[in-house]
């Protein structure tokens, strides 16, 4: 490992926005902080994605790095980002179930699937076209809210805002149907 003063240094370097310490602190703690990912996830990509998150994190934040040991501050970092990862999949999930439920629902009515189709469509035209776009992007088209939010140029926060939104919203419709 690198000695305190070095690491110092480093972080030093890193808050005056040399690129090049970045890239040393990546180097210095990918491999570590990959496996934190890894053992929590089990999954290569699902790693790969928060690891990358995390450094793109660290870039904003190490200016909030106030002393003390770097490590914790950073794994502190990191776990708060596999916090955000959880509330997310997890909100996927109830999304997705939610759905299954409103197919199973119509299914026990013996409704045929082209009408639950047909009156999901008829809820979609209703929304306002940002939120109708939002929600076929993520669910027909399968983008992740990252890309999204990315393709937007808004932060992450408010596109997830905006399509639990929509899906209550529409969930409303449906239900008026």
């Amino acid at each position: 490992m690198t000695e305190p003063q070095e690491l110092e240094n480093l972080i030093q370097e890193c808050k005056n926005g040399d690129a090049e310490a970045f890239n040393r602190l990546v180097t210095l703690y990918s491999n570590r902080c990959y496996a934190y990912f890894f053992r929590l996830t089990g999954k290569t990509h699902v790693s790969e994605e928060l690891l990358s998150d995390l450094f793109l994190r660290l870039i904003k934040k190490i200016h909030s790095f106030q002393g003390g040991s770097f490590e914790k501050w950073l794994f502190t970092v990191a776990s708060n980002l596999f916090k955000d990862y959880l509330r997310r999949h997890y909100r996927q999930k109830q999304v997705i179930e939610t759905k299954a439920d409103l197919i199973a629902q119509d299914s026990q009515d013996d409704k045929p699937d082209s009408d639950v189709s047909d009156r999901l469509q008829l809820a979609l035209e209703k929304l306002d076209t940002e939120t109708a776009e939002l929600i076929s992007l993520r669910y027909y088209s399968e983008m992740s809210f990252k890309e999204l939010a990315n393709m937007r140029n808004e932060p992450i926060g408010t596109t997830l805002s905006k399509v639990h939104r929509g899906i209550k919203k529409l969930r409303e419709i449906m239900e008026a149907l």
